[in-house]
C-alpha cells in the first residue's frame, strides 16, 4: 500500500484509478461499505483503488474552534483504510486556500490531473468544493466532462445509517458497546504514557496515565473494561496487549481537577511504560465515576472493578496476546 501526503506525492507516472473520498473519521461500518465498493469497482476496471482523506478536519479550518472529537488519529485512519484493500491512501492537507476551490477545480486538480480517476465512489450525502457547493450530482456531471463514472453509496449497516457524529454521541454517553457495533471494533484512544500522581501504584493498582492528542474522542467519565496495548517503544513491550480496567475522570476522591485516562493492566505491577505510545480499547462500561468517603472504600471498589473487568475480557482470546 502506498501512502501520499499531498497531491505532489502522487507518482508522476500514476495511471488511472478508482478514487473514494471522505474524512473517514472512524473508518466505521458505513465507510467500510463504501471503500469495499470502490475496491470492487477498481478490480472490475483493472485499476488501483485510492482513498483520499483530509487532515486537519475540514470543520476546524472552515470554522476554527469547531473541530469535532476525533475517532481515529490520521495514522490509525490510514492503517484501517489500508486493511480494507485500497492500493494507496492520499492525505490532503486541508487549508483555507484548499477550502476555497470550486467543485470543478477540485475535480480537475485532484481527481483528473493527479489521480486520473476512472471512477469515483463517495457517500450519498458527500459535499465538496467552496462552501460545500458540490454534491454527488455535481460529480456525475463533471464525470461526463472528464470521463469517469460516479457512484454514491449509502453509509449503512444492516439497513441502519451510520455516521461519525452518531458514534461521537454514543461515546459522549459512555455507550462504548454501541460504538463498537458501529465501528466494527472497539473504540480506541491513543497517546503517550506520562507520569501522573502515582496514586494508583500506592493503592496497589499501577495505571498507565495516557496523554492523548488534542481533539481525541474520549468516552464519558466512568470506569470501563477493555485492553491496553503498547504500539511503539519501549521495544520490550511493543505489540503486547493486556486486559485492563480503565478509569476516565478527575479523580474526585482526591479532589482532582484534570481529566485523565488511566489504564490498569490486570494483575501486572511490573510494567514500566513511561514514554511508550499505547492504545486503550474500550469494551464495556462498568460504572460512573464516584467520590468515595474513604480510601478503604475506594480500594474495595477498585478490587470489584478489576474482578468485573477480568470477567468481561476473559472470553476475548486477543486479550492474552503478547
Amino acid at each position: 500500500m502506498q501512502g501520499w501526503h499531498g497531491l505532489e506525492d502522487v507518482p508522476g507516472d500514476w495511471g488511472r484509478s478508482v478514487v473514494t473520498i471522505g474524512v473517514f473519521d472512524g473508518v466505521h461500518h458505513g465507510h467500510q461499505h463504501m471503500v469495499a465498493r470502490a475496491v470492487d469497482l477498481a478490480r472490475d476496471l483493472g485499476v488501483p483503488a485510492v482513498a483520499v482523506t483530509f487532515d486537519p478536519h475540514p470543520d476546524e479550518v472552515v470554522r476554527p474552534g469547531s473541530h469535532p472529537p476525533q475517532l481515529t488519529t490520521p495514522h490509525r485512519r490510514t492503517q484501517l483504510l489500508a486493511a480494507l484493500g485500497v492500493d494507496a491512501v492520499c492525505v490532503l492537507p486541508f487549508t483555507l486556500e484548499f477550502s476555497r476551490m470550486s467543485p470543478d477545480e477540485f475535480v480537475q486538480t485532484a481527481l483528473v490531473d493527479r489521480l486520473h480517476a476512472a471512477g469515483v465512489v463517495v457517500g450519498e450525502n458527500f459535499r465538496f468544493g467552496h462552501k460545500a457547493s458540490g454534491d454527488i450530482e455535481t460529480l456525475r456531471t463533471l464525470g461526463e466532462k472528464y470521463d469517469y463514472v460516479t457512484e454514491g453509496v449509502p453509509l449503512v449497516r444492516d439497513g441502519e445509517a451510520i455516521s461519525s457524529t452518531l458514534i461521537r454521541e454514543m461515546l459522549a454517553e459512555g455507550n462504548v458497546v454501541g460504538a463498537t457495533a458501529a465501528l466494527g471494533r472497539p473504540h480506541r484512544v491513543e497517546g503517550v504514557v506520562v507520569r501522573g500522581h502515582q496514586r494508583g501504584r500506592a493503592l496497589g493498582f499501577p495505571t498507565a496515565n495516557v496523554e492523548s492528542p488534542q481533539h481525541m474522542a474520549i468516552p464519558a467519565d466512568g470506569v470501563y473494561a477493555g485492553w491496553l496495548q503498547c504500539t511503539q517503544e519501549p521495544s520490550q513491550y511493543e505489540g503486547q496487549r493486556w486486559p485492563a480496567a480503565i478509569s476516565i475522570g478527575t479523580n474526585p476522591t482526591f479532589d482532582g481537577v484534570s481529566r485523565t485516562v488511566e489504564a490498569y493492566a490486570l494483575d501486572r505491577d511490573d510494567l514500566d511504560l513511561y514514554g511508550a505510545h499505547v492504545a486503550v480499547d474500550f469494551s464495556e462500561r462498568l460504572r460512573d465515576t464516584l467520590r468515595f468517603d474513604s480510601i478503604e472504600d475506594l480500594i474495595e471498589q477498585m478490587h470489584a472493578d478489576v474482578d468485573e473487568a477480568r470477567r468481561l475480557t476473559a472470553g476475548d482470546d486477543q486479550a492474552s496476546r503478547g
